[in-house]
């Protein structure tokens, strides 16, 4: 009986063990683990759906393949993003949070209000272009699921105004802007990205430069026909 006894609680004991701790300790430590392996499964569901999205189109495209192309097992997708329509806000987040990170750490800013909104119309306009695969997908949905289109305003357009006003904000030249001109800038500059970036070569095959040249010069009318009063 005794040994019995202790080889239940011994067992136990080993249950235990196994579990993460609620709080500090050793017992902690597989749970970083588990969340960076989580993070990496949802990360390549997303960019196996991205590229099949891209390639088959959203119908036509199915969770199995989907998982199939992460490494993944199928059920994670229901697990992780509620099903495949769950995988289209999870890909704009991902994408929207590599290009806010891109601007805050490899664009640097300038100490000139027309450099600065120059070089965020040419980062918008790589960005966009960049983008173009997710836009083919995103925007079709957009335009069948009013919900999606919702979201894409919400989560996606919203975060780039606010990472490009701040960038914005601090130049003189904006400060004596009234907000709505002030909005209507900021605004400016993801509407030159995807006009330029996405749609004319995109969409309407035109030379990427000539594209680009074409956005980087009615940025720069843009800023010279701000009023008077705004600049130096």
């Amino acid at each position: 009986m005794k040994n019995r006894a202790g080889m239940k609680a011994s067992t136990h004991n080993r249950g235990q063990t196994a579990l993460p701790a609620a709080s500090g300790g050793s017992e902690a430590g597989p749970r970083p683990r588990r969340t960076r392996d989580r993070a990496a499964k949802q990360r390549a569901l997303i960019v196996a759906a991205l590229k099949l999205f891209a390639t088959k189109g959203y119908e036509a495209t199915t969770t199995r393949e989907i998982a199939s192309g992460a490494g993944c097992a199928e059920g994670l997708i229901h697990r992780y993003f509620r099903g495949k329509a769950g995988l289209l806000p999870a890909l704009m987040e991902y994408r929207i949070s590599q290009e806010v990170a891109d601007l805050a750490e490899h664009v640097r800013p300038t100490d000139s209000f027309e450099d600065e909104y120059l070089q965020l119309v040419t980062w918008a306009v790589e960005h966009m272009w960049g983008d173009r695969e997710f836009l083919k997908v995103a925007i079709p949905r957009a335009l069948l699921d009013s919900g999606f289109g919702k979201v894409l305003r919400r989560t996606g357009l919203l975060r780039r105004v606010r990472a490009i006003a701040a960038r914005l904000k601090k130049f003189k030249e904006c400060g004596t802007l009234p907000e709505a001109d002030f909005d209507a800038l900021v605004q400016s500059v993801s509407v030159l990205g995807f006009m330029f970036g996405f749609m004319r070569p995109a969409v309407l095959r035109q030379d990427r430069k000539t594209a680009t040249k074409i956005a980087v010069a009615m940025a720069r009318l843009l800023v010279h026909g701000l009023p008077s009063s705004t600049l130096p």
